[in-house]
């Protein structure tokens, strides 16, 4: 974000979890990223493992003074971060969250946040599973709240960093998202709840559902709560993909009953030309 800035532009980060983390390691090839975490021990490690000159530990009102602030908090705790961030906010800076949800937190920063900033929801659609290979490639969702600065924001992330950048007003996130994310959330719980899953007589369909269970296993409890209990779509999703799996078992257990069977699975025995043909596919 050279552009988006007279010169020198600060990044600060509220959160220096998983995601903060990755966040400020791909920010600080370009900018001085100033970080604050409640947890002020953890802090100091990660940012002693970064080992990157442009990584730094400070208090709350240095991190708050950037010219980018980016919250990456659970959304629970957005409110009261907001509140703590708020007096020392500078004129014109850009407030930004990246959180698995949109309309909510763009509620909360709107009612939170003082008028002299520009506010932008952004949505990386990858985790530190996800971008283990780099960000390259990969997708973000920005939601206009209040400004022009996200223009300047979509180019940087677009043209420098390399993601594909969707522009988009939370309203047509969240409804997106209740199924990309809500499904896909839901399937890998019950899937981890299976573990050990196999490894080695697989298909490749069954790769794909572990690797997308990998990508999210080790996620936060407060991201799968946000995604299915924030997004105010998601529970019509969870309801409406539960009606539909309690109905596939219900056919299922019907068919049992019943004696019917699916024929493209089975060889009718009772049918000497099919038995021949089959012997001579043998042969």
């Amino acid at each position: 974000m050279p552009f988006l800035f007279p010169s020198h532009p600060t990044i600060g980060i509220f959160g220096f979890g998983a995601f903060g983390r990755l966040t400020a390691g791909h920010l600080a090839d370009h900018f001085s990223v100033f970080v604050h975490d409640r947890d002020a021990d953890a802090l100091a490690a990660h940012v002693s493992n970064a080992d990157h000159p442009n990584i730094h530990a400070a208090s709350l009102a240095t991190v708050a003074r950037c010219d980018m602030v980016i919250l990456a908090v659970p959304v629970a705790e957005m409110r009261s971060v907001i509140a703590a961030i708020s007096p020392y906010l500078r004129r014109g800076a850009v407030v930004l969250d990246v959180g698995s949800v949109k309309m909510d937190p763009a509620r909360v920063m709107l009612d939170g946040l003082p008028d002299h900033v520009e506010i932008i929801g952004t949505h990386p659609l990858f985790g530190p599973q996800s971008a283990r290979d780099g960000i390259a490639g990969l997708k973000i969702a920005i939601c206009p709240v209040r400004g022009q600065q996200y223009k300047r924001l979509a180019a940087f992330l677009r043209h420098v960093l390399g993601l594909k950048v969707f522009v988009v007003t939370p309203e047509e996130h969240d409804r997106e998202a209740a199924v990309v994310q809500g499904v896909t959330h839901l399937i890998a719980k019950v899937l981890v709840k299976m573990d050990p899953l196999p490894t080695r007589m697989t298909t490749a369909s069954f790769d794909l559902l572990l690797k997308a269970t990998e990508m999210v296993r080790y996620d936060a409890p407060s991201v799968f709560w946000a995604i299915e209990n924030a997004n105010p779509y998601a529970r019509d999703v969870r309801e409406n993909f539960f009606d539909l799996a309690a109905g596939v078992r219900d056919q299922l257990s019907e068919n049992l009953s019943s004696g019917l069977v699916a024929t493209d699975d089975v060889v009718n025995v009772n049918e000497p030309e099919m038995l021949h043909r089959n012997a001579g596919a043998v042969a």
